[in-house]
């Protein structure tokens, strides 16, 4: 729920069911029935690219303002190895942080020489201040001046192809063991898990992830029935990237992942149940004559001394906080 749902009515458009991919057919047939004044693309857990120049056709028939969201995304465009929005949309917003690597926060981009409304600047500075928001923090301000600045060096370009690299990686690594993939690959920085082939749950792996030390977030797929219980995990390679790995050290993250997955089923199996508190249970207490337990305490252990010869910068990972459950190394 969102203050925009007071004010206007929205209708989602969807994905082709057999590739996973954006419905721009069939999302053409529902603007001759809803006939929408805004036409809004962009998404926080789609793996592939935007067709702008089929979404501009379908807003103009309509008269429909186009606004694109890049928050994920928008690194990966600045450095021009995803799709131009700005050829097409009246309006695009993003957030800083993500693959544009600033601080948290946001920015919003339009046209001065919209035929549509020549006044969109004002609209979109009242809608701002006094309407949503307030107060600017000028160090944040200074923050989103930086990370714009690095994106113009060249060394930018470098950082965007190596992300998409490494994603695509990732996902052939995880294709080579077994598993199904939304979309069956990646455009962009993401990779989306379908883990119900396997009967497990996003929320459990996310879970384990967590206590070995993996940062992961369960996720919907496209045919899931729920969103509280997902079927699928979401991956990003920005982080990693950002910390110096290459393709072959993604490999190791992926085999990483893999055992991650494994160790789960036998979990699952230990718990004789479905419930996550009883997932958590034995996957941080030693029980007689169960062997998961150990095997997370093996896997948290290999993550770390992985993870320590990536540092981030400005960070003393001598003095973080181990996760729970997962004891020092000997």
């Amino acid at each position: 729920m969102t203050a925009s749902s007071i004010y206007f009515q929205s209708l989602p458009y969807g994905l082709d069911p057999s590739t996973q991919l954006i419905d721009y057919k069939g999302l053409a047939t529902q603007a001759k029935i809803y006939k929408p004044r805004l036409l809004i693309c962009g998404a926080s857990a789609y793996p592939r690219d935007w067709d702008y120049k089929a979404l501009r056709a379908v807003a103009d028939e309509h008269g429909a303002f186009l606004m694109a969201d890049i928050a994920h995304t928008s690194g990966l465009v600045a450095a021009g190895e995803l799709a131009d929005p700005f050829q097409y949309c009246d309006v695009v917003t993003t957030t800083t942080h993500k693959t544009l690597r600033g601080p948290r926060a946001g920015l919003i981009f339009f046209r001065k020489d919209s035929d549509k409304a020549k006044d969109l600047e004002k609209r979109v500075n009242d809608a701002v201040f006094p309407a949503c928001q307030g107060g600017p923090h000028n160090n944040t301000i200074a923050g989103i001046a930086t990370a714009l600045l690095q994106a113009t060096q060249p060394t930018w370009k470098a950082y965007a192809k190596q992300v998409i690299a490494n994603a695509q990686t990732l996902g052939e690594e995880l294709v080579a063991r077994g598993y199904k993939l939304q979309t069956s690959g990646t455009d962009n920085h993401l990779v989306l898990w379908d883990l119900r082939p396997l009967g497990l749950t996003g929320s459990k792996l996310e879970k384990l992830c967590d206590i070995v030390g993996i940062t992961i977030n369960k996720n919907a797929v496209s045919g899931d029935a729920s969103a509280q219980v997902p079927g699928g995990i979401r991956l990003g390679t920005s982080a990693l990237t950002s910390r110096d790995m290459l393709q072959e050290d993604i490999k190791v993250v992926a085999d990483f992942l893999h055992r991650a997955v494994q160790i789960a089923l036998v979990l699952q199996k230990e718990a004789g149940s479905k419930l996550l508190k009883d997932f958590v249970r034995v996957a941080t207490t030693q029980e007689e004559g169960k062997v998961g337990a150990q095997q997370v305490k093996d896997l948290g252990k290999e993550v770390r001394v992985f993870a320590r010869r990536w540092p981030v910068p400005g960070v003393d990972v001598s003095k973080l906080t181990r996760p729970a459950g997962i004891e020092e190394d000997e």
